[in-house]
């Protein structure tokens, strides 16, 4: 009776220490991906950085050798057919193949369009990769938190939402500033240009802009004193440009 008891004890407590190894291994193998994941964005934003002081001096003189060349550097982070498809939303269901190709492409290109002169003129910037989290209840979502800091010392906090595509590397999906999130901001857009068109994809991705009103956001972090600049009236344009230095196009 005695040694079944004992066996029962050893069996009990053998069962305890392996949940228990288990979930240690587990947690370091969550910490090991969660840095791997920043090294991975940290890397590729530096080359992004890189390759954009390399290129801007061909932005007047070949503008077309600069846009192939920063456009095939962002592709390495971004995924953007995944974004394009998120802002297109529910809406996206009515878009025929050809349609949902377009979007993708007039998607990239009205950023190009928009930001790219001011971001050349915009001056020098650093950006720095804080730290990396393993979504919770996925291992293949992960949120990468980090500083884009403009010549003149505005901080601007992102959030790069990240996903592992099917070739298990690590692209952007999504980006949020100052707790903005950007992509659901597309999102509302395109579902206000699809009511104002009544339906009509292609009238409304003809004429497609990326414009954001980002007002509030500024505002935000200037009551919360992490914007250290004051009297400027194209901070939410500077944010999105700043937001698109740091690789993200969205």
């Amino acid at each position: 009776m005695l040694i079944h008891t004992l066996k029962i004890k050893l069996i009990s407590f053998s069962a305890v220490l392996s949940l228990l190894l288990s979930s240690s291994a587990l947690h370091a193998k969550s910490e090991d991906q969660s840095e791997l994941v920043r090294k991975k964005v940290e890397s590729n934003v530096q080359e992004l950085l890189a390759k954009f002081n390399e290129e801007k001096a061909y932005f007047d003189k070949e503008p077309q050798r600069f846009l192939n060349n920063m456009d095939e550097a962002l592709s390495k982070l971004v995924d953007f057919r995944r974004i394009a498809a998120r802002v297109m939303g529910k809406y996206g269901r009515a878009a025929s193949d050809e349609q949902k190709d377009k979007f993708v492409k007039v998607f990239k290109d009205s950023l190009y369009s928009t930001y790219t002169k001011t971001l050349v003129e915009s001056g020098v910037f650093k950006i720095n990769v804080t730290k990396a989290e393993i979504n919770s209840r996925s291992d293949e979502k992960a949120s990468v938190y980090m500083d884009v800091i403009s010549e003149n010392g505005t901080v601007f906090p992102v959030t790069y939402s990240m996903h592992k595509a099917d070739n298990d590397k690590w692209m952007m999906e999504n980006v949020i500033v100052f707790g903005v999130n950007i992509g659901l901001a597309f999102r509302d857009k395109f579902e206000l240009e699809y009511r104002k068109y009544r339906g009509d994809i292609d009238k409304l991705i003809n004429n497609w802009t990326v414009d954001l009103e980002l007002e509030g956001a500024v505002e935000k972090a200037k009551a919360s004193g992490t914007d250290n600049t004051s009297g400027s009236d194209t901070q939410s344009s500077f944010l999105l440009e700043n937001l698109h230095s740091s690789g993200v196009a969205v």
